[in-house]
């Protein structure tokens, strides 16, 4: 299955409203700044589009109202995040039916698989559409680690055709490549990791903080692409005290602080997250707000 998928990828937020309703306007609006600011494609209901905490026809409108806010211009993937291999299989059917462009599968989610389970969840869901498969390795998260030893087992399989690599061990990119080759799409899917990431042979990058800050992420990327390190260096380090941010257990509320401060969304999440107050706000304002009085003059790569 050949696709192209390359480039910036946010996950993007899911907006809510003040009583923590559904909020798909203010989505929609953000998702069209987000293409308007230049990226390369979007992933739904992923975990900062906070999967989990929707229900099943909320996710179902989400996909249907964002898949004609694009109207073509970039491949539109959702997260498939659910209990059961049965339900993955399902949402991944419905989400098929809509016309969205790929998926990104999750283990199972709350029961932690073994490597056979992993593997069989992976097979199933792909082989319930014809859909291309991007899969999420994020071991810190969801404690379960999809090894290079197992994609390589995976890689019979033809509707698998990416890897959205978390685990924050950027061996794992050299690893990759060494044991099955060009035959995934790797994507980095840890932000202050995604420099090294590119350096060793990421293809792509699923973002976080790109919500807040899509000018800057999309200027760091064209500027590893075009292998201009020393511009890209300069950049990162300005940028990594909030890349810092995708890599805590409250990445969803200090990412959408972040598009708060920024005036790209509200800061609003669903219960049981809630939004960061005390010390721990006044802390992370702080990283924010240095952040935008600090912001650099980007320099173009080409």
């Amino acid at each position: 299955m050949k696709v192209t998928w390359r480039g910036v990828f946010p996950a993007i937020t899911t907006q809510f409203g003040p009583d923590q309703s559904l909020d798909v306007g203010a989505t929609a609006r953000h998702l069209d700044t987000m293409i308007h600011a230049g990226i390369h494609g979007v992933v739904l209901l992923g975990t900062v589009g906070e999967n989990t905490a929707l229900e099943y026809q909320e996710k179902l409108e989400v996909l249907r109202e964002m898949k004609q806010v694009v109207r073509g211009r970039i491949p539109v993937l959702t997260g498939v995040a659910e209990y059961t291999t049965a339900l993955g299989c399902r949402f991944a059917r419905d989400a098929e039916n809509i016309g969205l462009d790929g998926l990104m599968v999750l283990p199972a989610m709350v029961y932690k698989s073994d490597d056979r389970e992993t593997i069989h969840h992976f097979r199933t869901v792909t082989r319930a559409t014809g859909l291309p498969v991007m899969v999420y390795n994020n071991p810190v998260s969801y404690s379960v680690d999809v090894s290079p030893e197992m994609f390589a087992q995976l890689a019979d399989e033809p509707g698998i055709v990416a890897i959205k690599e978390s685990s924050e061990n950027v061996r794992r990119i050299t690893d990759l490549v060494n044991i099955v080759g060009d035959r995934y799409i790797l994507f980095g899917g840890v932000d202050d990791l995604v420099l090294e990431s590119i350096l060793l042979g990421a293809q792509g990058w699923i973002s976080g903080l790109v919500n807040a800050f899509p000018d800057e992420n999309r200027a760091l990327w064209d500027l590893a692409a075009a292998g201009k390190w020393a511009e890209a260096r300069e950049l990162y380090r300005w940028y990594t005290p909030l890349l810092h941010l995708d890599t805590k257990v409250k990445l969803v509320q200090y990412i959408k602080l972040a598009m708060a401060e920024t005036g790209l969304g509200s800061e609003m999440v669903r219960a049981p997250r809630l939004p960061i107050e005390g010390a721990e706000r006044a802390e992370i304002l702080g990283v924010i707000r240095r952040a935008i009085a600090t912001r650099p003059a980007l320099v173009a790569a080409e």
